[in-house]
Order: structure tokens, then sequence, then C-alpha cells
């Protein structure tokens, strides 16, 4: 399970106000690499990041109206900075589709 990922997602939704959309992202190649280790070690599920192990822990604990509430926080329009997203490492080697 990934979280927020360097795509052209938040873009394309207009959500690059939001601080899911201007907050740091895992870089998409580093996530397919990370399912794809699963996949071949024959895993069912993995969630990589710490953050990410964080969050899916408490979705296991955390009354549903709570996380509701929390994803309201990092999605709602003007809750993030105007800047350009950012993400873990810049790279220009992978072209982004």
């Amino acid at each position: 399970m990934p979280g927020a990922t360097e795509t052209d997602f938040f873009e394309r939704a207009d959500m690059g106000d939001t601080k899911v959309g201007s907050g740091e992202k895992a870089h998409a190649a580093d996530v397919a690499k990370t399912g794809f280790d699963a996949m071949m070690k024959g895993e069912l599920k993995v969630v990589a990041g710490f953050g990410n192990k964080l969050r899916a822990a408490m979705s296991h604990i955390v009354p549903d109206s709570t996380l509701a509430d929390m994803h309201r926080g990092m999605t709602e329009p003007g809750s993030g900075t105007t800047d350009e997203p950012k993400s873990e490492r810049e790279r220009t080697d992978c072209p982004r589709a």
C-alpha cells in the first residue's frame, strides 16, 4: 500500500494546493520497485515507509470518523502550500507517466 506518490495525479486532480498535493511524496519508481519486490517474494500485502506503516496500524484502532477527518484535513483545498509538490528525491532518470 503506497502513500502519496509523485505522479501527475495531484496536478490532474487540481490538488496542488492541498497538504498531500504540496507535501513530500514517494518517487513512483521506488513505489513500483517495492511492490515488485514484494510480489516476487510472494507477499500478498506490503506497506512501504514508516509513515504509511503508522497510518495502516492506526486504521485498525482509530474510529473511521477520525480517519475521515484526518483525510479531509490532508485533501482540503487551500490546506497546503502553493509551491510545486516536493518528492523524497529529485530524479530525472525516470519519466513521469
